[in-house]
C-alpha cells in the first residue's frame, strides 16, 4: 500500500460494492460534499444522492450512491450503502422517466404529496443519469 492511500470499504445489503486502496474518495453527505484523503479527521456523517468519486493510483471511476452512512477513520473509509450503482449497471431510460415522474409530483404542490420522498427519487434520478454521462 502506498503512503497516501486509504482503505476503502462500500457495502450494500447485497453484496461489497468496492473494497480496496484508494488516494480520495468524494461523495454528497447532508452537510455539504466531501473529500476525503489519509489522515481525514474522523467523524461519521449520513451519505446524500450523488456522485461517488473513487480516485485510486491507477485512476478515476465514477458511480450513482444513493443514501447511507459514512465511518471515517485516519487511515479508513466505511460506507454503509443503500444503493451503489457503477454506470454500466443504470438503465438510463428508466432513470429519465423516474426523473420525470418526480419533477411532475413536486411541479404539482398537491395535498397529501410526499415532498420528501419526490426530492429524493429526483435526487437518485439525477445521480443515476450523471454517473453515466461522467
Amino acid at each position: 500500500m502506498a503512503d497516501n492511500t486509504i482503505k476503502l470499504r462500500i457495502v450494500t445489503p447485497d453484496r461489497v460494492f468496492f473494497e480496496g486502496d484508494v488516494v480520495m474518495v468524494e461523495f454528497n453527505t447532508t452537510e455539504g460534499e466531501i473529500g476525503i484523503y489519509k489522515n481525514h479527521v474522523p467523524t461519521t456523517c449520513i451519505v446524500k444522492p450523488g456522485i461517488l468519486t473513487i480516485t485510486t493510483e491507477e485512476g478515476v471511476k465514477n458511480a450513482a450512491l444513493h443514501a447511507g452512512f459514512v465511518e471515517i477513520l485516519k487511515d479508513s473509509v466505511t460506507i454503509l450503502a443503500e444503493l451503489v450503482e457503477w454506470p454500466t449497471e443504470i438503465d438510463v431510460e428508466r432513470a429519465e422517466k423516474a426523473k420525470t415522474r418526480a419533477e411532475e409530483r413536486l411541479g404539482q404542490k398537491a395535498d397529501g404529496m410526499d415532498t420528501l420522498r419526490a426530492e429524493l427519487a429526483l435526487q437518485r434520478a439525477i445521480a443515476r443519469i450523471s454517473s453515466v454521462k461522467m
